[in-house]
């Protein structure tokens, strides 16, 4: 039986995915603690939350600094009480080619991304592994498996972070831990970073349709937090078929992508220069809200992840079909 009273942190908490992830978390009654850059963005967000029936907390906290990972830790503990689940879903990136990107800036997204899930999940076992209890949910990609044009920092950091939570739990499952760790790996999603991330396209960024609301995610984010067992969990059929096709043919699935993902990562409307909010955050006066631009575009609902989300259900679709067929087979032969 889960614990809708939950002690929950989230990075990445003032808009897009950990935004939605921590007000789903609220409608169930939880304690949640919201740990972002942005003061407005943060402040928003907490409204949120205590509107939809959860208690907040704000912290303002850089990630890729384990001194502030760990301070917001603490911070959670002394006002919620021991956690129960750490989210980690900050990040950072460039649009742009992988040599239009300076040292400094993929060495910041590498350290925002990457290091940001590896102070979070750090912070989250120095308490959870002495109580032996605790869950660690970790927000990947379908890129975390397949790399794709003009998105190398971030890329390249989701692939850290799949090779790295597969060693911890490994390291986990080894001491026979009741601490888990488990990795949900999103689609295109409907969330601000098309418009702040720093980008050198000549184009608007856009996520490659199809695009999902990020309450998609958000259910999925929950559903892996109270089953954490499974290693980990694909949301959307995109992701599926991105994943199976790479695991088949990624050599022509490299040349596809070459055609393709230029195109389909930028809109018709030129982009506007700005800073992007690699060194700052974009939401420190303005907030931007949960989802992006792109609402009329993005399904708030995923046939795959409800499949994934009630298996019994599907099973037992699966076995009547095979049964009509079955019957239906035995009276044309029969």
């Amino acid at each position: 039986m889960v614990n809708r009273e939950q002690t929950v942190l989230v990075t990445g908490a003032s808009a897009g995915i950990g935004r939605a992830t921590a007000v789903a978390f609220a409608a169930r009654g939880a304690r949640v603690t919201l740990v972002a850059r942005g003061a407005a963005g943060l402040e928003a967000a907490a409204r949120e939350v205590r509107e939809a029936g959860g208690q907040a907390l704000t912290v303002r906290a850089d990630v890729a600094d384990p001194e502030q990972t760990e301070e917001a830790a603490r911070r959670a503990e002394e006002e919620f009480g021991p956690l129960d689940v750490w989210v980690n879903n900050a990040f950072t990136s460039v649009f742009a080619r992988f040599t239009d990107i300076t040292p400094d800036e993929f060495r910041q997204a590498t350290h925002a991304t990457y290091l940001g899930y590896v102070n979070g999940t750090r912070a989250a076992l120095r308490r959870m592994l002495p109580r032996d209890r605790g869950t660690v949910v970790q927000v990947g990609s379908a890129l975390a498996y397949r790399g794709i044009p003009l998105q190398s920092a971030y890329c390249g950091a989701k692939h850290a972070i799949q090779g790295f939570t597969e060693s911890v739990r490994c390291e986990l499952l080894h001491d026979r831990s009741r601490v888990r760790i488990t990795m949900v790996q999103m689609p295109a999603v409907n969330t601000p970073q098309f418009g702040w991330l720093l980008s050198r396209l000549p184009r608007h960024a856009q996520p490659v349709p199809p695009i999902y609301q990020p309450e998609v995610a958000a259910r999925a984010v929950l559903h892996a937090a109270d089953r954490p067992r499974r290693r980990e969990y694909w949301v959307g059929t995109s992701t599926v078929l991105t994943l199976l096709a790479n695991a088949v043919a990624p050599g022509l699935l490299d040349r596809y992508l070459a055609r393709t993902g230029f195109d389909s990562q930028q809109t018709g409307t030129p982009t506007r220069p700005g800073p992007g909010n690699l060194w700052e955050p974009a939401d420190e006066r303005t907030d931007h809200g949960t989802h992006g631009a792109f609402d009329g575009q993005a399904h708030g609902f995923s046939p795959q992840q409800w499949a994934a989300r009630h298996p019994a259900v599907t099973a037992g679709a699966a076995a009547g079909l095979t049964g009509a067929g079955y019957a239906l087979l035995r009276r044309a032969t029969g």
